[in-house]
């Protein structure tokens, strides 16, 4: 059975240390920029440094996410970070932008590239264009379901990594526009305001048919029993979320998963427990998911009672006195321990007195009925839930505190007349090294078997320990003390500098080959009924047709037809098409591409370009003045006019997701409402979610000037 990396998440040093302490095989952060959660602490240059260091003397590979989009202004600094990066020994890049990845593909040849879940690839031929890239892995959409993760496996040769734990987003990753055009904070730009996380109202039919709740917020992804499953996909990494999380969050999900893997591999089952999955509850928890990689039922797929921790349920409240909370206990309570107590008006407290009748108590077990002061007044009947368990926090935080360390097997050959030889080996590399000492035979004081090996096994401040330790010496011999230490010392800095292992600095250069594009001033459509064709078919240029069977009822050259940006299989078609991911830019010769590829720059579009796009639709993110430097850029660089397209007007698609929210009220339409009485438009197409916009994009600014050579309607 295949070996599988364990990837864990490190929003700062004391997670990172947490995920290597609890079994993980590779840690993934991010700098201060660059990285897609810019509201984690992340590290500096100097703790990057000091990470990698870290990572590899403990055989833990470390990569680092730059997995924004890039503007045009922005490349220069990037690439310097990219080149610090490399310079320091990381094991990857993992990005998302399109043109950064082709920039640094071509400059650092042999810089290990990951292609992030951001960069939407869900299908056969989205990993195909990734090979073609050079790239050395994929991270699938959290959506692409284990059939078609195991078909992508079968048909590609490069590694692909998959979700297994923790948060999901309820669009398809790099997919969601809406916290960036409502409120200004991109997730693409990693500063996503988790407007999916906030309470909504749902409207059907002109009717509230689900009020102020948390209609978009999802459970939390937990595939524990699963793991069997996911080796025999053929993955090759498993991938916990997690940079916003805790320490000690980090600690536990990972020594689980570590857990889970190891039985499965070794005993053929995982052995989770109950309390395990438990554990992993008063951790954090917003209910769990297997999540559509598992082909979760869509009713179950999310919590739209609380987007944040729900913690476990501990008792429920018998009466209320002013402020004397009586509490029957389900589980057991301990002093320090955080609750929530819901019902008709809920709060929150950490528990700092627990009365047992008149006795005050520090814990207290199921069945116990309890009595609690509490700032606010509840109702009888209210749930009690435990929402920090202190002692848990306290047990691993004393597991995380414990260094790990690596197992080595050492050998000391003491021979008269002869220097001594210390070898030794972590099973990987191996060190041997004479002293300059010649070994002399004792006149007056012994150095015993025992001496010498109390000395070799002096690895206090080092990360190893002995699986073993063989000693062969002649008898009757001296060696001072301080020559065996120096020996010793040299062997383990040795051994370190093996396990800091460097790579070659290797740099290429950048080129690419572009078509240069006449300058046009067209203007392109998009339609969704025959009625709207017959009004704009004199106006437009360009009309784009998103249903089939309406395009091939028009009929008319000037169409073109809109595939999905979300396709798990590709048909076959030998007509002009518009795409909106990248397997469809593979597979397909004559394409637009959408707005949905998220192009942000001169780099992105001229690969594009270059592999044969024609026309390409810019990204809803950029703003007048950076679609006019990305094109001064482009023709400064490349000596050529690019082929762009803006939507200038259009009621804006923020999201499409897999869940679909009108399922079970068997519609295709409706509205939510924020708690601003804003509304935004649901539409159900292809089994699939859209979320629109509530206010309608208008931009008046001339683009044509500028040199951009299509606007668009919507």
């Amino acid at each position: 059975m295949p070996s599988l990396e364990l990837l864990s998440p490190a929003g700062n040093m004391d997670c990172l240390i947490a995920a290597i302490n609890a079994g993980c095989d590779a840690v993934y952060l991010s700098g201060i920029n660059f990285g897609a959660r810019s509201f984690a602490k992340n590290f500096s240059k100097d703790e990057i440094f000091e990470a990698i260091k870290i990572c590899h003397l403990y055989g833990v590979k470390i990569y680092i996410t730059v997995n924004t989009l890039i503007y045009d202004n922005e490349v220069n600094k990037f690439i310097e970070y990219i080149d610090f990066l490399y310079k320091n020994n990381v094991d990857a890049l993992i990005m998302q932008d399109i043109g950064m990845i082709d920039l640094v593909r071509q400059i650092y040849p042999e810089l290990e590239i990951h292609v992030s879940t951001q960069a939407h690839i869900h299908n056969v031929e989205g990993v195909k264009l990734c090979e073609s890239l050079g790239v050395n892995r994929v991270v699938l959409a959290r959506e692409t379901p284990i059939e078609l993760v195991r078909e992508i496996r079968d048909k590609t040769n490069i590694e692909l990594e998959i979700f297994v734990a923790g948060a999901l987003c309820m669009s398809y990753s790099g997919q969601c526009l809406m916290s960036s055009l409502i409120g200004g904070r991109s997730g693409n730009r990693g500063t996503c305001a988790q407007t999916c996380r906030q309470p909504y109202d749902l409207e059907i039919d002109g009717k509230i048919v689900n009020k102020d709740k948390y209609l978009l917020s999802t459970k939390d992804l937990n595939t524990l029993d699963y793991i069997g499953e996911l080796i025999k996909s053929g993955v090759n990494s498993l991938k916990i979320e997690g940079r916003m999380k805790r320490p000690e969050y980090v600690y536990l999900v990972t020594s689980l998963y570590r857990k889970a893997i190891d039985n499965y591999i070794r005993y053929g089952k995982t052995n989770i427990t109950d309390d395990d999955i438990k554990n992993l509850k008063k951790i954090f928890n917003r209910q769990f998911t297997k999540g559509f990689l598992f082909n979760e039922n869509n009713d179950l797929y999310t919590n739209t009672y609380r987007p944040n921790h729900i913690g476990i349920k501990i008792g429920k409240v018998l009466r209320c006195i002013d402020n004397k909370v009586t509490i029957e206990l389900e589980d057991e309570l301990n002093i320090n321990d955080g609750i929530r107590i819901i019902g008709e008006n809920d709060t929150g407290s950490v528990v700092t007195a627990i009365y047992k009748g008149s006795n005050k108590v520090k814990q207290a077990q199921k069945g116990d009925i309890i009595t609690l002061f509490i700032k606010d007044k509840v109702s009888k009947n209210s749930v009690v839930v435990k929402t920090t368990d202190y002692e848990q926090l306290k047990y691993i935080q004393n597991k995380i505190s414990i260094n790990k360390k690596i197992k080595i097997s050492g050998k000391c050959i003491l021979k008269v007349g002869k220097p001594i030889k210390f070898t030794v080996t972590d099973y990987k590399n191996k060190v041997e090294i004479l002293s300059d000492y010649i070994v002399t035979s004792a006149i007056k004081c012994e150095t015993t078997y025992d001496k010498i090996k109390k000395q070799l096994s002096k690895l206090g401040d080092t990360i190893y320990e002995y699986d073993d330790l063989i000693i062969e010496s002649d008898s009757n011999i001296f060696v001072p003390i301080d020559k065996i230490n120096e020996l010793r010392r040299k062997v383990m800095h040795t051994l370190d500098d093996k396990r800091l292992y460097k790579k070659a600095y290797k740099k290429g250069k950048y080129e690419t080959v572009v078509h240069n594009f006449e300058k046009k001033q067209e203007k392109s459509v998009l339609i969704d009924s025959y009625t709207q064709y017959l009004e704009v078919k004199d106006k437009y240029d360009v009309i784009y047709v998103e249903d089939e069977s309406l395009y091939n009822k028009i009929n008319d050259k000037k169409c073109v037809l809109k595939l999905s940006r979300v396709l798990e299989h590709l048909k076959n078609y030998d007509v002009k098409l518009l795409v909106g991911e990248l397997g469809s830019v593979y597979k397909y010769k004559n394409v637009d591409t959408d707005f949905s590829l998220n192009v942000t720059n001169s780099y992105s579009v001229a690969y594009l370009h270059s592999i044969g796009v024609n026309k390409i639709t810019l990204s809803y993110e950029l703003g007048y003045n950076q679609i006019k430097n990305l094109i001064i850029e482009y023709e400064n660089r490349y000596k050529a006019h690019p082929n762009l397209e803006v939507i200038t007007r259009s009621n804006e698609e923020v999201m499409v997701c897999k869940y679909n929210l009108l399922k079970k009220y068997n519609k295709k339409d409706g509205f939510l409402i924020d708690r601003f009485k804003n509304k935004y438009k649901i539409k159900i197409k292809d089994n699939l979610m859209h979320l629109y916009n509530y206010k309608r994009r208008n931009l008046t600014d001339d683009y044509f000037s500028i040199g951009v050579n299509s606007i668009r309607h919507e």
